[in-house]
Formats: structure tokens, C-alpha cells, sequence
């Protein structure tokens, strides 16, 4: 797959960068990010979030940078029907902004998402290694 490269902001399992690495088989270069007007929340039954836009709110999140098209199209796989692939402008650590892709919740999902915000930290302690058992089989594509 040619074309050109993009920047992808993750928000959840994808922040990690192993995980990330399973997922495109590859590496990138990756720098922390918020994308401001967006709210991430559990979704009932996983350990993934899923975010919607969402005004006076902010989702906190990691920018990989130059993702080629190739790992964007395994992205686009991974996160499967439940998540739209947007572009969207983030906010660098140095306060530029940054034209990224990102996958939003799709509205017709809305009623899998709870009330509150997804913990990353949560993740870490309980939920990681579940996720990986279950979905970082996807290298194998």
C-alpha cells in the first residue's frame, strides 16, 4: 500500500507501545498529545475506551507520528465496526497543532459506552493482560 504517511492519536490499549507495535508491525516515533472537545469512556464489557466528541473536555493520549498507509489500513482492522477512522487536530507537547487521525466511537455503539472516564492506570493493573490474551493475536495477519 502506497500513499501518503499520517500521524494516528491513540487514546487507550493503543497508548502503549507494544501494543501498538503488535498491532502495525512496526515501530514509531511517538509523543504525548491531547485532543481537546472529546471525552473517552469505558465501554461496557472490555477493556478498550471508546471517545466522542464532546465540548469543555479533553482526552489525554499518545501521537505516533508518520504512520504509513500499510499500518493504517491493519489500524482501520483492528478497531473493527464499533470506531470510525476521523482526522482530527491535536495538541503536541509543545502546543502546536497537529492534523491526526483517530477512531471515534461510532453513534450507533453510544449505548456500549459508560458514564465517566476510562483509566489508563486501571488498564495497566487489570486489564492489559487480558487485552493482549484476547486481541494482540491480531499480528498474525
Amino acid at each position: 500500500m502506497t500513499g501518503p504517511k499520517r500521524h494516528c492519536f491513540t487514546y487507550g490499549s493503543l497508548m502503549t507501545p507494544h501494543i501498538m507495535y503488535e498491532v502495525c508491525g512496526m515501530k514509531l516515533e511517538a509523543v504525548p498529545a491531547v485532543l481537546n472537545d472529546y471525552r473517552r469512556h469505558p465501554v461496557r464489557g472490555e477493556d478498550y475506551p471508546g471517545m466522542v466528541p464532546t465540548r469543555d473536555h479533553a482526552v489525554s493520549g499518545v501521537l505516533y507520528l508518520d504512520v504509513p498507509p500499510a499500518a493504517l489500513a491493519r489500524l482501520d482492522a483492528f478497531e473493527g465496526d464499533q470506531y470510525v477512522r476521523s482526522t482530527v487536530t491535536v495538541v503536541d507537547a509543545s502546543g502546536g497543532q497537529v492534523l491526526a487521525d483517530t477512531y471515534v466511537f461510532r453513534p450507533e455503539y453510544a449505548t456500549q459506552l459508560l458514564a465517566g472516564d476510562w483509566d489508563m492506570a486501571a488498564f495497566e493493573r487489570e486489564g492489559r493482560q487480558r487485552f493482549e490474551l484476547e486481541y494482540t493475536g491480531f499480528r498474525n495477519i
